[in-house]
């Protein structure tokens, strides 16, 4: 029993049910097919759809009448347990690339990458690892993830392994050629994550079917992870997001949670949100199902998702330096008493 579930954990369906249908609306979205590699090597695919160009219209009256994406910017969307990253790409790529560019990533063994085991997160940071390699070589400097399910999961745990990027040093290779200049790796800025579980235990538990108590499904899903952590070398769990996500700050994080989400409940999200730090915000929504909330509320996730990466971008862009102004004297003070008293 648990070593068919320990393989079907492993082995996510390449390709989900609906995406056959999704390849006309996929391609009206233009963009460029990509290929790049995991930092650990593998082969990986993905869609690169440039920003809107020019000012846009702007999806929140805080964020002022309009918005010029800035071709230094990107988004990354990581996708789910099942599937390749098409349908959020069609679903979500309209709305994001009116703030930056967006590459839709493939994880290993899904979509048209090669193949490898799902690991929720312990090998996919390398996947995300190579992505902002291949972002950094064309000149990227900053990035904001939005995920969903294990996507969520990865974009989380990618910033508490990799690093924001805001340390440089941390980065470079010690033993590399002195000659060797690497493009600079972006710096991550923000993250919306969606229908995030804190324990990957609970979203496995919950789609088990048979009439059990909660604590014996949790107690079968948690023998399904040991035995597929021991089938890859490394334990799955470890860096599941309630273990690591007080570790994001400051990276700004939204958390979005689908009130009607019966695989992450909204008691779960709430259970996440309150270990995370205080640049962590929770969004609920209602009527949203699991990875579907823009479905439910599809102007409300749009203005509030907009509006969040335009912060997150706008705060992490580095002042204009003004070169060739005089220094000005110091004026003095026109109160006080007489020079020389």
């Amino acid at each position: 029993m648990f070593g068919r579930g320990a393989t079907r954990l492993l082995a996510a369906p390449r390709v989900g049910p609906d995406e056959v249908a999704l390849k006309a609306d996929l391609d009206a979205l233009g963009g460029e097919v990509i290929r790049l590699r995991s930092r650990d090597g593998l082969k990986l695919t993905g869609r690169w759809l440039p920003s809107e160009t020019g000012p846009v219209a702007g999806d929140d009256g805080a964020e002022g009448p309009s918005w010029a994406p800035d071709p230094y910017e990107a988004i990354l969307l990581l996708h789910g347990w099942t599937g390749s990253v098409t349908p959020d790409l069609v679903a979500l790529g309209p709305t994001l690339r009116r703030t930056a560019g967006v590459l839709g990533l493939d994880f290993r063994g899904h979509g048209g990458s090669e193949d490898g085991p799902t690991t929720f997160g312990l090998h996919e940071i390398e996947d995300v690892a190579g992505a902002l390699a291949w972002l950094g070589e064309r000149g990227i400097r900053r990035v904001a993830f939005v995920g969903s399910s294990m996507g969520g999961v990865v974009a989380i745990a990618s910033i508490v392994v990799l690093g924001d990027g805001s340390l440089a040093a941390a980065d470079l290779d010690p033993d590399a050629p002195a000659a060797t200049i690497d493009a600079p790796r972006p710096r991550i800025v923000g993250a919306v994550v969606e229908s995030v579980a804190p324990d990957l235990r609970i979203p496995i538990a919950n789609r088990i079917s048979a009439p059990l108590g909660g604590w014996i499904r949790r107690a079968i899903a948690a023998r399904l992870f040991a035995e597929a952590s021991r089938r890859v070398g490394g334990d799955i769990r470890a860096t599941e997001p309630i273990r690591v996500i007080g570790l994001v700050e400051p990276v700004p994080l939204l958390l979005v949670q689908g009130l009607a989400d019966r695989t992450v409940r909204p008691s779960d999200g709430r259970r996440l949100a309150a270990a995370a730090g205080p640049s962590a915000e929770l969004w609920e929504v209602p009527g949203g199902t699991h990875g579907a909330s823009r479905a439910a509320d599809a102007a409300g996730w749009d203005a509030r998702v907009s509006s969040f990466l335009r912060r997150a971008f706008a705060a992490a862009r580095e002042p204009v330096p003004i070169i060739g102004r005089p220094v000005e004297p110091a004026v003095a003070s026109t109160t006080g008493g007489q020079e020389g008293d």
